[in-house]
């Protein structure tokens, strides 16, 4: 096990306890990775192995103020988890499963599987028994306060698509990349932001005008265009209505940042087209470049190669083919 003790904002854990073995000593292990890279002051989450005794899991997690953030691969997991942590605290469990299924069991609710794509939010209380095999999640641990009345004992699913789940673990995942540099006060505030943003996910209304959530809702702009690069209808309005909220409120989470909604779309499409006049073999011609990567014409494509690389296309592929070991021929 690897990591950084401390308590506080950007204190981080890693652990690996897959190792085959003796099973039953991998919760053992986990905790005793936990207690000496965090400290007392927030202990292990709690559980319980089942009869089989599985926990071999690694995980990756940050804290920042009274939040945890980790990603956690499951090889192998069953047991209880009777309660959030082992001081009893009243806690927020979020999974948002990215890989296989993850297996939560209570008593009233039932079995309840969340495949890839989905998520499942609980309140500590009543004992939930998991079960995860060659399974990945993004883990959120959070205090109750403020959401525990709207999750009450329900096991809470639905899917990761959702604008409002979309902002939240765009949220988490800058913040699990920024925790180390934030101040004591930056940290409470991205700590207060995670809450509001699970409270909008169990509402299903975002409130994404509020300034707090303007670094997850243009990461989560960003990843979503990302995707969708090569759509013809790709534009800051069809993004904006994919994450359900105005394009006034989009481009205003773009303020202070280096380029706008378009300017971002504009520069990872050309990107992308200078990794393909990168290729030796079956490189496109420029006319099917600008086409496919949604640019009006050959001559719109080529200025804004020129503007962006200081040469235009052919340029750059006669360039790139003439240097040692490229084994191309020109444009």
């Amino acid at each position: 096990m690897t990591g950084t003790s401390g308590p506080g904002s950007g204190g981080s854990f890693s652990a690996d306890v897959t190792a085959p073995g003796a099973p039953e000593h991998g919760f053992d292990r986990f905790r005793q990775g936990w207690e000496k890279q965090v400290g007392e002051a927030y202990p292990a989450p709690a559980f319980t192995p089942g009869a089989a005794g599985e926990f071999r899991i690694s995980a990756r997690a940050v804290l920042v103020h009274q939040s945890v953030l980790a990603d956690v691969h499951s090889h192998s997991l069953a047991g209880t988890n009777g309660s959030a942590l082992d001081q009893g605290d009243d806690m927020v469990l979020f999974h948002a499963v990215t890989h296989n299924v993850w297996d939560f069991t209570r008593r009233r609710e039932g079995r309840l599987t969340v495949p890839a794509g989905d998520f499942m939010l609980q309140r500590s209380g009543p004992p939930t028994f998991e079960a995860a095999r060659q399974a990945r999640a993004t883990v959120l641990i959070l205090p109750a306060r403020g959401l525990g009345p709207l999750i009450g004992d329900r096991l809470v699913t639905g899917s990761s698509a959702k604008a409002e789940t979309r902002l939240l673990l765009g949220h988490a995942r800058l913040l699990s990349q920024t925790a180390g540099g934030l101040s004591p006060g930056g940290a409470q505030a991205a700590h207060l932001a995670l809450i509001e943003l699970v409270r909008g996910v169990l509402r299903q209304r975002p409130d994404a005008t509020e300034p707090a959530h303007a670094p997850a809702l243009a990461q989560a702009a960003r990843e979503l265009a990302d995707v969708r690069l090569a759509d013809p209808q790709l534009s800051p309005a069809l993004v904006a209505r994919e994450l359900a909220v105005s394009v006034r409120t989009l481009h205003r989470a773009f303020e202070g940042g280096e380029e706008t909604v378009a300017g971002y779309i504009r520069r990872r499409r050309l990107e992308q087209a200078r990794a393909a006049l990168l290729s030796a073999i079956g490189r496109p011609s420029i006319s099917e470049l600008a086409a496919y990567w949604q640019f009006a014409d050959s001559s719109h494509f080529s200025r804004a190669f020129r503007r962006q690389y200081g040469q235009s296309p052919a340029e750059f592929a006669r360039a790139s083919a003439s240097r040692p070991g490229s084994g191309g021929h020109g444009a």
